[in-house]
């Protein structure tokens, strides 16, 4: 059995057998995750990329795992944005504590799907169009330099087109109905939990279209990018619950998460010309995030900004 193969195996097997665990032992009931749980299930998922990034290490050599490992911090520190998008999202649609675990772990569950899907396509295209190599790294440059004239995050989710798309196919309750997606109520209904799901599964999409590319920067082996990847998305629940209450602090990050996507665009666009180790590519990003949290802490927000307002408990629209 070739190294692909077993990798594709085992890879499968740990994801799955971890899912399991997650869903049908640690959280079969509904309950509000606790800061030291998140932090004890945060410190899980990276043990277990961490691991199997050393599988890879040992079994495929220095360069792939050293490009595990840079693809998974790149796409670890990206996923901070969603973590952002996710408390709005929350906030605005008032979703109880003790639910907003099961949103997550079904949203990223589906994410999963979407993004080996975005992964093989990309990778197809590459191998076929190598020009789209440098469409790609202008589209994080332009990305990045956005990111960084962006002051706030927001969202508007009166304005999705797939949440237009499902009011109009599916009537939608007032009120959460226990952690239910659906409800029968004279016919189906559709609960706000669904609406969230589905503002969390178009999020993750408008943020795939970064962060796949990024990790294409430094590899275009499907298997490590989609492993990196995914090791990365399903601890962000996990961390979420883990920073919900912080993230705010780290005002800076935003800025070294859009120096991070130049740097790969660039490289990116002269890989034709120049080869940048790998070992020196997870180092500039390691670096960079490592500034941003220091400058965050040393330069604290002054306390007289408040933070946007959360619009009323009643979800809006739903």
């Amino acid at each position: 059995m070739s190294h692909v193969t077993t990798g594709w195996l085992l890879f499968s097997g740990v994801v799955a057998l971890a899912l399991a665990l997650d869903l049908l032992v640690f959280n079969r009931r509904s309950h509000e995750v606790r800061l030291r749980e998140a932090l004890w299930t945060s410190a899980f998922w990276i043990a277990l990329a961490v691991a199997f990034g050393g599988w890879i290490l040992l079994t495929r050599g220095r360069t792939a795992g050293l490009e595990f490992f840079t693809g998974y911090v790149i796409e670890l520190s990206l996923s901070v944005d969603n973590l952002f998008v996710f408390l709005l999202l929350f906030g605005y649609f008032a979703v109880p504590a003790r639910f907003q675990h099961r949103v997550l772990f079904w949203g990223i569950l589906g994410a999963v799907v979407f993004r080996l899907t975005f992964i093989l396509a990309g990778v197809a295209l590459l191998a076929r169009f190598h020009w789209i190599l440098y469409l790609f790294g202008a589209v994080l440059v332009i990305s990045g330099l956005r990111m960084a004239r962006q002051r706030e995050t927001e969202v508007h989710p009166e304005r999705n087109p797939v949440l237009q798309l499902l009011r109009r196919m599916v009537p939608i309750t007032n009120d959460y109905s226990g952690g239910r997606f659906f409800v029968r109520n004279e016919g189906l209904f559709a609960t706000p939990l669904l609406v969230v799901l589905v503002m969390v599964e178009t999020t993750d999409l408008v943020f795939a279209v970064d962060s796949i590319p990024a990790v294409l920067a430094v590899t275009r082996d499907p298997f490590i990018v989609f492993t990196s990847n995914v090791f990365a998305i399903l601890g962000l629940r996990a961390l979420f619950f883990s920073l919900a209450g912080v993230m705010k602090l780290f005002h800076y990050l935003h800025y070294g998460l859009a120096f991070i996507l130049v740097f790969v665009g660039i490289k990116m666009l002269l890989s034709h010309w120049i080869d940048l180790p790998i070992p020196l590519t997870l180092a500039v990003v390691l670096f960079t995030l490592l500034v941003c949290v220091v400058a965050s802490a040393l330069n604290p927000r002054p306390t007289t900004l408040e933070p946007p307002a959360v619009p009323p408990a009643e979800p809006p629209g739903v």
